[in-house]
């Protein structure tokens, strides 16, 4: 191939490599955002869970006390049973066993009063802290709304600019011999996104080893594209094309 042609097929090429770099860059962008709306969803599901534990303790707080009320109306009805039966006894020693069952009622009585008590200031420090979570939770949610449409905007702006992206890489490849393309596109798949690099102070731009004396001047004749020994990239040089 002609000098002026390999020079003009590795100009076309550096010009395709930073439609290339642009778009690698894109579709890296693309894998990345949706993880991104993804972690922020899982860290709003977490606050989301947080209220709902809430919600149950709060039910099974309320079930537990209404069981203790219930408890709490046996007893009353214990204790006016055994003073209804105080007047139809016979006997003191009757009338004393019949006392000390009606104390023990009230005492099983006073001891149901001060759990339903506890129950009471439980349930409030449940639902005073539930009053905050929602207030926080609101907040969180609209954050999390916001920051996910920010994200599915960027994601689209990224489309969008992909497709430009695609559309002018297929003007440009049609520019490029076929072999030197299917070269180029080969190396572009195993190095991410970077097939094309220029030497700069002796060092290859894509792994920065050191590009010997006699490699520049191969690249200088242009007589064929010639690749980094160390990287496999395809070493150019700005002043020359």
């Amino acid at each position: 191939m002609a000098e002026v042609l390999i020079q003009d097929q590795t100009r076309r090429l550096v010009e395709l490599q930073k439609i290339d770099g642009e778009f690698y860059e894109y579709k890296i962008a693309l894998r990345e955002k949706p993880e991104k709306i993804e972690e922020l969803k899982k860290a709003f599901e977490q606050k989301k869970t947080g209220l709902k534990d809430l919600e149950d303790r709060l039910k099974a707080k309320q079930l537990e006390r209404k069981e203790r009320e219930g408890d709490l109306q046996v007893k009353e009805a214990d204790i006016a049973k055994a003073n209804g039966q105080l007047s139809q006894l016979k006997t003191n020693k009757e009338y004393k066993a019949k006392l000390t069952e009606i104390e023990g009622h009230k005492a099983d009585k006073s001891i149901i009063e001060e759990k339903i008590l506890i129950l009471f200031d439980e349930i409030d420090a449940i639902n005073n802290k539930m009053a905050k979570e929602k207030e926080s939770f609101g907040k969180e949610e609209k954050k999390f709304s916001d920051e996910k449409a920010a994200i599915e905007s960027e994601i689209k702006q990224l489309e969008d600019k992909v497709k430009v992206l695609e559309s002018q890489r297929q003007q440009k490849a049609k520019e490029i011999d076929g072999k030197l393309l299917s070269q180029y596109e080969r190396i572009l798949k195993g190095k991410e996104g970077l097939a094309m690099v220029p030497v700069k102070n002796n060092s290859c731009g894509g792994c920065y080893m050191n590009v010997p004396a006699q490699v520049v001047n191969e690249i200088q004749k242009h007589e064929g594209l010639v690749s980094c020994e160390f990287c496999a990239r395809i070493l150019y040089l700005e002043d020359s094309l």
